[in-house]
């Protein structure tokens, strides 16, 4: 069957881009920084690389036969990407809702954008930052508000002891620092 017959689904775009689906009836939190960094994503997409694409794509069009056109034919599939993508951010900064952790700063509770380092049973430590579901990143040490970890932690405060479920059974972690970013002047 041709591919001109079939449709793509629009409906599963947090799927598409590889990122975890918001918990249903939550807020997108994020980090100020985290929301800029979203929104100039999208601008740069939708006021430079779509229609540089679209140009593409026009002057691929104008050659002839699309069929064996790879101009064309790449061209079509990144602008189905990019529109893709284009709509997953729209969602998502719409329905955004910024939280300046700096708000917090010298607070030893915890709650969204803390630093926190914590000890497991073993006395290994480790220091975590809660941020977005859309701008943590695991190998700089975020995490995700709605992790179980960020959950486990979340409203405890220094010198605090918290239950983490894991895999291998309840965990118990003691919360040994709680920092927050600096106010801008």
């Amino acid at each position: 069957m041709s591919k001109a017959f079939t449709k793509e689904n629009d409906s599963d775009d947090d799927e598409d881009v590889g990122l975890p689906a918001l918990p249903q009836g939550k807020r997108n939190y994020m980090t100020p920084e985290g929301y800029a960094r979203l929104r100039s994503e999208f601008m740069t997409l939708l006021d430079e690389e779509r229609p540089k694409i679209v140009e593409i794509v026009s002057w691929a069009a104008k050659n002839g036969d699309r069929s064996e056109n790879g101009d064309y034919l790449y061209g079509k599939k990144r602008l189905r990407e990019i529109d893709r993508r284009l709509r997953f951010l729209t969602k998502r900064l719409d329905i955004a809702e910024v939280a300046d952790p700096s708000l917090h700063h010298g607070n030893d509770q915890i709650y969204f954008g803390a630093t926190v380092t914590y000890a497991n049973a073993r006395g290994e430590e480790r220091t975590i930052t809660i941020k977005g579901i859309d701008e943590s990143d695991s190998l700089a040490g975020e995490v995700s508000w709605v992790s179980p970890i960020a959950r486990a932690l979340l409203k405890a405060r220094e010198g605090d002891e918290v239950q983490l479920m894991t895999p291998g059974g309840i965990e118990k972690l003691e919360i040994i620092e709680v920092n927050y970013p600096k106010p801008k002047q």
